[in-house]
């Protein structure tokens, strides 16, 4: 329905009053042939009725109605109008394309959203205030969050079902592939052959090293360093099946015989050159992994690798 006419200051052109309301064109929409405007929701009602134009009959769909010109727009937004809330004792004029704006804001606006002053601080509409009851409004928020809490519980109680019933059914496939490669040597070798790959694309990833000061070596390790460093395995992409065997290679106890005494790392340091080597990033640590170091004796090589920390020397 459009703007009633009495609220306008000045004459209104005739071109912007509605055919079917008699009021001033509101979101107004025209017919795509015979151009005839009319309010947005005047003629979406009317063609419910009967799909022809109010004016010429001729037929019309709600598919076919289209945007009115941005010049009849323009004069439609110049027009001053009278406030919503004249008859509540504003005396404010604005232009159509303001009224919205200034209808919200209006201090006279019945339904302006306020804050009660009585002590809740609730916001209600501005005329439901005087019959706005604190206590009352109180205890039907306390009972909404009360709900609102036993359904997160429901969710939540639902959610730890799903969860339990996701670990069951992992844990089964888990047991059901373990039993297949115990069972199947082919599965074994498939297993197999997905691991080594996965180092293989890991050790690529790092970048090549070059020890400058192999007496730098630290042979003993304490636990905060091989924590530090295990950290760094794993924060570089290690496959998670091959870093704590990784890091149990750092300690001197567990390296193979050509390195496992000083007597021998120091007979056999020329040929640590040999050693294809790469850098654990942002450490003064290396990998010698056993797939990049088939060229080397046995007993300075072992399975899947050596990790060697230096105190300095690395490049």
């Amino acid at each position: 329905m459009g703007y009633e006419l009495n609220r306008f200051q000045g004459d209104v052109d005739e071109e912007l009053v509605c055919p079917i309301c008699s009021g001033v064109l509101e979101e107004p929409l025209q017919a795509p042939q015979c151009e005839h405007a009319f309010c947005g929701a005047c003629i979406q009602e009317w063609l419910t009725r009967q799909p022809t134009c109010p004016v010429d009959r001729n037929p019309i769909t709600p598919n076919q109605l289209k945007p009115v010109p941005r010049i009849l727009r323009n004069l439609l937004s110049r027009l001053q109008i009278a406030c919503d809330n004249a008859t509540y004792g504003c005396t404010a004029v604005v232009k159509l394309d303001m009224l919205s704006a200034h209808i919200q804001e209006c201090e006279h606006n019945p339904k302006k959203p306020v804050h009660c002053e009585s002590g809740c601080g609730i916001v209600v509409p501005k005329d439901e205030l005087k019959d706005h009851n604190c206590v009352r409004e109180l205890r039907n928020l306390v009972q909404q969050q009360a709900s609102r809490m036993t359904e997160m519980q429901t969710e939540l109680t639902e959610q730890k079902l799903n969860i339990s019933e996701q670990k069951r059914e992992l844990q089964l496939l888990k047991e059901y592939m373990r039993s297949m490669r115990v069972s199947n040597p082919r599965m074994r070798e498939i297993q197999s052959e997905m691991e080594n790959a996965d180092v293989l694309r890991w050790v690529n990833s790092l970048q090549t090293a070059r020890v400058t000061r192999w007496g730098g070596m630290i042979s003993t390790p304490d636990a905060v360093l091989q924590a530090v460093i295990k950290r760094a395995l794993i924060d570089s992409g290690s496959p998670p099946h091959i870093v704590n065997e990784l890091m149990e290679n750092a300690h001197e106890r567990r390296w193979p015989n050509g390195l496992s005494t000083l007597e021998t790392r120091q007979l056999n340091r020329r040929q640590y050159e040999n050693y294809v080597t790469k850098r654990i990033p942002g450490k003064q640590a290396v990998v010698v992994m056993s797939c990049e170091n088939e060229h080397m004796p046995d007993d300075l090589i072992m399975e899947p690798g050596l990790v060697m920390i230096f105190a300095h020397g690395v490049e």
